[in-house]
């Protein structure tokens, strides 16, 4: 049986995010099929999780585990770190050089489309969809409201440029707000993304190149609830928003989401699968393209496992065929 390496954890906000959407793939992967092995990426150290809780170190000279004085070597890594190491491209450059296959983009890939100050450029010259207006901050630039306001109207989202899960991200409304906004976001990143606010309907849909076909799942629309204005980390993982799957929108709309989608999965290289997020401007019926992720929760309520259920691929189908097609 091939060893797989199911990859977790990480250095970012999104780490405990992350351990819940391991947990999940794990419990779907058939351990019939395969040696499945859960390995937590931490600050402190890298390290198989065992079945009885033991935590043993990882030889990240070669990404290796002892087993009963036994060296386990590695088939395929299934990596679920979002955020870094596992989205921004380190641990694809890694297994890279170690020659060991993985489940998600490459490492080019994966590092332009992490930093949404530069993938944004990019797509926006691609020429299929449309991207809100936007200042690209690093820490070491003297910045004011004033410069910013001069350039961008308000209302604004303030993120770090290569964050996830809405960690530090702000929709801010009144000037006085911009600077607190933006020193936030600087504490998740040392760059950030000021972008004006497009109003409008969220859908998201996923990508994925199996063996055999290029699959482009329904679309999923994100209605924040509870009083959220978007989809932020509460909306996101507390359950203050309704995601509704295939979306309730006009086939024009949903036919457009897939087709760019399609487009950009193509356009950027990218493997495995990948979920691609948009706003629709219902007044000016216009597609903005909001960002990449490489690496896509796996949790039980996340979006790509429920639009894969409504093309009626079962969740253990779905990362059997993500293995199969890495291999």
């Amino acid at each position: 049986m091939k060893n797989i390496a199911l990859v977790m954890g990480g250095y970012s906000g999104e780490h405990d995010v992350s351990i819940n959407s391991g947990c999940q793939v794990y419990q779907c992967l058939d351990k019939n099929k395969y040696n499945v092995y859960k390995i937590v990426i931490d600050r402190d150290g890298w390290y198989w999780m065992t079945e009885t809780g033991e935590h043993l170190p990882v030889d990240k000279n070669d990404f290796t585990v002892t087993d009963s004085g036994s060296k386990i070597h590695f088939d395929l890594a299934f990596i679920i770190v979002h955020g870094n190491p596992g989205e921004n491209g380190v641990l694809q450059g890694y297994f890279d050089m170690l020659g060991i296959k993985y489940t998600t983009c490459g490492f080019y890939t994966s590092a332009l489309t992490f930093n949404k100050g530069y993938c944004n450029p990019v797509v926006k010259n691609f020429g299929i969809v449309s991207i809100a207006r936007s200042l690209h901050l690093t820490a070491e630039q003297h910045i004011t409201a004033d410069m910013i306001l001069s350039q961008l109207t308000l209302p604004l989202f303030v993120k770090p440029a290569s964050g996830g899960s809405s960690v530090a991200t702000t929709k801010v409304k009144t000037p006085e707000a911009l600077m607190p906004a933006i020193q936030e976001a600087f504490s998740e990143d040392s760059e950030v993304l000021v972008e004006e606010f497009i109003q409008g309907r969220e859908f998201d849909c996923g990508v994925f190149r199996s063996k055999t076909e290029k699959l482009v799942f329904p679309v999923t629309e994100i209605i924040p609830t509870g009083g959220h204005e978007f989809f932020d980390y509460e909306a996101k993982y507390e359950g203050f928003s309704n995601e509704v799957t295939p979306a309730e929108a006009p086939k024009e709309i949903t036919d457009q989401i897939q087709q760019v989608s399609s487009q950009l999965y193509d356009l950027l290289h990218c493997k495995g699968v990948v979920r691609f997020d948009f706003i629709y401007n219902t007044e000016r019926s216009e597609l903005f393209f909001l960002e990449v992720n490489t690496i896509p929760g796996q949790s039980a309520e996340s979006i790509v496992p429920k639009q894969a259920r409504a093309m009626g691929i079962s969740t253990a189908q779905l990362y059997d065929m993500i293995i199969e097609a890495t291999l």
